[in-house]
């Protein structure tokens, strides 16, 4: 068992793109975990198949590596707001955090959520001005703007006087002076045991600890993750589980696991400081409390900033069900979500009255709701789902809804069609500032549902060169109504297959989003009319044929490809009389009619 005080817990905290990731892939390679002929992957943290995809960090994630006689447990956390409850959850595990600034950007509105957490828990952070060999940098700048913003968010004397160091994640090194010599990490191992306290706790006191991650095991089952605050405990040992309710029931450790690098490691017996899964607790839920059975403490739960946007995922009623999916039935449905419901506890699910066909899922952004969407569609489920929702509060009388701070960079050029439309939607500026490479920087105050199918857009209208991030700031008054998309749409007709000939014709009036070959059916979404209403085709159309030969042969037809949506792509476009098929292999937009059931329920009402 290590000794107490020779353990260091921290959490790598930075803006999404900030290079946290990859840092933590120089500290590990620089800590000798890895065998000479080890292969090792960049960004090795991102295991899941999703993180690899997408460039980011959905989970937070453990690890822990050796210094001298040192044992650093350290925690990789997402910079993105959408996946915020993953690091309000796992702050509580860590004396320090390792706050990352892009030594060029500076701190930017993610720093700002992820860093007014952790001053809140009372944590002293360590600044890492990162990506230093980048050219035009300036590290000066950015480390009195991260200064301004501890001052901004009310930090006390001890975090305003904040540890920092210089460091190139990429490049392997890290130096308390620009004017040190580039070589490794050390200064930053240095710096870690140095700044960040031990765990607090005593050896000799009766186990406590507090279940802050679920993982599951073929073998053993569910597994409790979390921080030991009090006591030790061994392998074998009774101890007792306190659920959010106060019930208390007594279970046997099976297993405990800690970790080495990236492995885990079974382990005989753990004490204070030491972050380990242990197994053996069935039924154990985020939150839980484990203790000494003599002596039962329960520690106050883990309380999460509420979800902001939900949406309702429905059983596909539509002509192509079942032909894609392996699971298409709501009990499977809802058996699936309620074990998401388990383990993931910054979503909020829940049915919704009166309907046995849809069930309500409440989470961060529409990202936060896009991954949980993603994971079901590859494991085989086949449903439907609505266009997001903000979720709206009253408050003495008055309808709030949630506001969120919209930080973007674009080409100067493009600065004021963006103004435009952002004011349009109910946006209100609080900062513009153009730099000497003419970037325009924005800040603006506006409603989450302003947002909502803005991001598209952005994208064309500043031929994607331009970056919008957000991060929710508070609710504030209901802004009216805000208007939507600008074009209709193409409803198919009937059921068939497209045919090139339809396509055709059709291309001069919009934009396609099929192509020849593909199935379509009646009531299906097929494409985007260049005008604001809604057009009803024939996508299936074909050539009349007759016996009389042509004089010249057939023009070629040439057909413009057709636009290819991703999930979040659907999730922004669709509004809130469509929905989208979701299943292994197809995404289809569709319009949301009445079923014949509730066409009667409507006119006997």
């Amino acid at each position: 068992m290590f000794d107490p005080k020779k353990i260091r817990n921290i959490a790598i905290i930075a803006h999404i793109d900030h290079g946290k990731t990859t840092l933590l892939d120089a500290l590990l390679k620089q800590s000798n975990i890895f065998r000479d002929n080890e292969k090792v992957p960049e960004r090795i943290m991102d295991s899941y198949d999703q993180e690899k995809e997408r460039g980011i960090t959905i989970f937070a994630k453990h690890t822990c590596i050796y210094f001298e006689d040192f044992k650093i447990n350290i925690i990789d956390t997402p910079g993105h707001a959408d996946f915020s409850g993953e690091v309000e959850r796992v702050l509580g595990l860590v004396n320090s955090v390792l706050l990352v600034v892009d030594s060029n950007e500076g701190p930017m509105p993610q720093t700002r959520f992820v860093l007014s957490q952790a001053l809140k828990i009372g944590l002293r952070p360590i600044v890492i001005l990162n990506k230093i060999d980048r050219p035009n940098v300036d590290p000066d700048r950015a480390l009195n703007l991260t200064f301004d913003l501890f001052v901004e968010l009310g930090a006390n004397n001890e975090q305003l006087d904040f540890p920092y160091c210089y460091a190139s994640g990429l490049s392997g090194f890290a130096k308390k002076n620009l004017s040190d010599p580039e070589k490794d990490m050390r200064p930053l191992f240095e710096l870690i045991i140095k700044a960040v306290p031990p765990p607090s706790g005593n050896l000799d006191l009766p186990f406590l600890m507090q279940a802050t991650t679920l993982n599951y095991d073929e073998f053993v089952g569910r597994q409790a993750c979390g921080r030991i605050l009090e006591g030790k405990i061994q392998k074998g040992q009774m101890i007792a589980r306190i659920d959010e309710k106060g019930h208390v029931s007594q279970h046997k450790i099976l297993r405990i696991e800690g970790y080495h690098g990236l492995k885990k490691v079974d382990m005989a017996e753990a004490g204070v400081g030491d972050v380990v899964n242990i197994a053996g607790v069935a039924e154990i839920n985020i939150g839980d409390t484990l203790c000494d059975p003599s002596h039962v403490v329960q520690l106050p739960p883990i309380v999460l900033s509420p979800p902001t946007v939900s949406i309702e995922i429905i059983v596909n009623n539509g002509p192509f069900a079942g032909r894609d999916g392996k699971h298409v039935t709501m009990n499977k449905l809802r058996e699936r979500l309620m074990q998401e419901k388990k383990a993931n506890i910054s979503l909020k699910i829940g049915s919704i009255p009166n309907r046995e066909d849809a069930m309500q899922v409440s989470g961060r952004g529409e990202l936060h709701l896009a991954v949980l969407i993603e994971a079901m569609r590859r494991e085989g489920f086949e449903f439907m789902v609505s266009k997001p929702q903000v979720i709206i509060k009253e408050e003495q009388g008055s309808k709030l809804e949630p506001i969120e701070r919209v930080h973007i960079e674009v080409p100067e050029e493009f600065s004021g069609m963006v103004i435009e439309e952002l004011s349009r939607r109910k946006g209100e500026m609080q900062a513009l500032s153009t730099n000497e490479h003419r970037i325009t920087s924005l800040e603006f105050l506006m409603p989450t549902r302003g947002l909502m199918g803005y991001r598209n857009e952005f994208l064309t209208v500043t031929r994607g060169l331009g970056i919008l991030t957000s991060v929710f700031d508070s609710y504030g008054n209901w802004k009216g109504e805000i208007p939507g998309r600008k074009r209709g749409v193409f409803i198919s007709i009937n059921t068939g297959r497209v045919t090139g000939y339809a396509c055709f014709n059709l291309q001069d009036r919009g934009t396609l989003f099929v192509k020849p070959g593909d199935e379509v059916y009646a009531g299906m979404v097929v494409g985007e009319n260049s005008r604001d209403n809604d057009l009803v085709i024939n996508v299936t159309k074909e050539k009349q044929l007759t016996n009389i030969r042509a004089a010249g042969s057939d023009e070629n037809i040439i057909l413009t490809p057709p636009r290819q949506f991703s999930l979040e792509q659907a999730i922004d476009f669709i509004q809130s009389d469509e929905l989208i098929e979701i299943t292994p292999h197809f995404l289809r937009l569709r319009k949301r009619y009445l079923t014949e059931n509730e066409r009667k329920r409507k006119l006997d009402k």
